[in-house]
């Protein structure tokens, strides 16, 4: 009596485990896993113009952090990378209507954000900074300084740069722009008093047009996790996410592109 008892409890947990083995099977199936690996490309939504994660060097290539990352993906997947090339503030609406199968693009996970698309594990952390005018030089000391009327803040629209000014500098004028570099400069002429951007943008624009003619409060004031960004409901393209980020971090590859990229200026002169 007890193993028949036995018995029907084990055939009894297999008949309500099908169901859900079956659901997961399903949910495999449809993973945009076997779609890259059928297509035998991977592509990759990006908006080039953002120094040093994507850009577009003098002949015509993109070029990157962000790019260096997506390739090294792609090819740990056996397919071809094929770039895609998208206004920022459109990204998650194109990755939703399967222009492409993964935001690479310097996109930061906000509560937001993840309410409409799932992030892998972040694979670099950076925070806002700010570039502030000449004129200013020992009146602004700090981020906070600038939370006043007189002054003109400006970011890139739709980014975390310009959450961070509008929520943390809310007495200040503020304006956006489309692009990065035109917001930059925005500063550089004496168009506006601040510019409030990713740190790694900031350090690089200083590098390169801000010399002597601003001044760099290079103290991130935010945390801000980037991420790769996948449509939702996709548990096994999260999964292999995570493992390749894993693995990357720990393997010298991801030390090596970040050296390229992060710790040298190089690259500057391949660049448009």
């Amino acid at each position: 009596m007890k193993l028949f008892k036995l018995l029907a409890a084990m055939l009894l947990a297999v008949l309500v485990a099908a169901p859900a083995m079956a659901a997961d099977i399903e949910l495999a199936k449809k993973s945009t896993l076997n779609e890259i690996v059928a297509r035998g490309e991977l592509r990759v939504g990006f908006d080039a113009g953002y120094m040093p994660f994507e850009m577009t060097d003098k002949n015509g290539n993109y070029v990157g952090f962000d790019i260096d990352l997506a390739k090294e993906l792609a090819k740990a997947m056996g397919v071809k990378f094929v770039p895609v090339n998208t206004d920022f503030d459109g990204m998650i609406p194109a990755l939703l209507s399967d222009k492409f199968d993964i935001i690479i693009s310097g996109m930061t996970v906000t509560q937001e954000r993840n309410l409409r698309i799932n992030f892998a594990n972040p694979y670099i952390v950076v925070g806002q900074s700010v570039i502030v005018s000449k004129k200013l030089e020992g009146k602004v000391k700090t981020w906070e300084d600038l939370n006043k009327p007189e002054y003109t803040v400006v970011s890139r629209l739709g980014t975390t740069g310009e959450e961070a000014a509008k929520r943390m500098l809310p007495k200040a004028k503020y304006k956006s722009f489309e692009k990065e570099a035109d917001g930059a400069l925005e500063v550089i002429n004496g168009k506006a008093d601040a510019w409030v951007y990713d740190m790694p943008f900031n350090v690089v624009f200083m590098a390169e047009q801000g010399k002597g003619k601003a001044i760099h409060l290079d103290k991130p004031f935010t945390y801000e996790p980037l991420g790769f960004g996948i449509k939702k409901g996709d548990p096994d393209f999260l999964n292999f996410l995570d493992n390749f980020l894993s693995q990357i971090k720990n393997d010298g590859r991801y030390d090596r592109i970040y050296s390229k990229w992060m710790k040298s200026t190089e690259w500057r002169a391949q660049v448009q």
